[in-house]
């Protein structure tokens, strides 16, 4: 009797124990294995866009604190007129995008360029800056070219399940594009991305803010681990540059970033190429 009652109190003791853990080693709200953090969108993953800020469960860790290295001397007015400067006349960007708007933006990324020393952050910039003018040809697109030929729709997402009569192609300074992007960046910038993707074509506070989400959830991390610019070519169009699969494009990525370090002031780095 007593060997059953030694037995029976060990295992609710036990069961106290296991609901007294934290949260975050089984990570089962969000469906992610136990070494697996569990992001502010609902996404399994290791790197800062899953284990940083928002993190829900897992082994999150804190978010660094911002560095006191001032945006605004490296991101001068003339080095932001020196990109959309090349832009012809008739671009539709070339009224759309602006300087203080792009810093204004940072506002809601307080860790864009101001994680690391200062060359991390000039480096940051050249990258991100370099992508930018690929994508939109120094900000003279606001929308991808035939966009609207294309299908963005990843109908198997039930999350954010696509809308009938609404294109998810690419718009903004980081060409924000399918459905699912659509949902997460609206969801965690405060628009309707589903409803209402074409926001971020007309609302150029809003197109800023989609790209620098962008950057956060698949860029940051690579950039401030010292990867290298190759690595932020893969996580913004990997599938279809890297490996071969278009070295014109790759080659002009890297001529805008080493062309950009070289204004700013830092060396690019290694592992320029992907």
């Amino acid at each position: 009797m007593v060997s059953i009652t030694i037995h029976l109190l060990t295992f609710i003791l036990a069961g106290i124990l296991a609901a007294a853990l934290p949260a975050h080693i089984s990570a089962q709200n969000c469906g992610c294995a136990s070494d697996l953090c569990c992001s502010q969108y609902g996404y399994c993953g290791t790197t800062d866009a899953y284990c940083g800020s928002g993190c829900q469960e897992g082994p999150c860790f804190a978010t660094p604190r911002p560095s006191n290295v001032s945006v605004s001397d490296i991101v001068t007015q003339a080095f932001f007129d020196g990109i959309i400067g090349e832009a012809d006349a008739s671009c539709a960007g070339k009224t759309f995008y602006t300087r203080s708007l792009f810093l204004e933006a940072l506002n809601s990324y307080p860790l864009f360029g101001r994680d690391g020393s200062v060359d991390d952050s000039k480096r940051e910039f050249a990258a991100f800056f370099a992508h930018v003018t690929h994508e939109t040809g120094h900000f003279c697109y606001i929308e991808e070219i035939d966009g609207a030929s294309k299908d963005y729709c990843e109908e198997n997402n039930t999350q954010y399940p696509c809308v009938a009569g609404k294109g998810y192609y690419g718009r903004g300074p980081l060409q924000l594009s399918w459905n699912y992007n659509y949902g997460r960046a609206g969801k965690s910038i405060g628009f309707d991305g589903l409803n209402n993707p074409e926001i971020v074509a007309i609302d150029a506070a809003v197109s800023f803010k989609a790209a620098l989400w962008n950057w956060m959830n698949k860029v940051h991390s690579i950039i401030v681990s010292g990867q290298g610019f190759g690595e932020t070519i893969r996580a913004i169009n990997g599938a279809l540059e890297c490996e071969g699969g278009n070295t014109n494009t790759v080659n002009a990525r890297v001529e805008y970033y080493q062309e950009y370090c070289n204004q700013l002031g830092v060396a690019p780095g290694d592992n320029l190429f992907c």
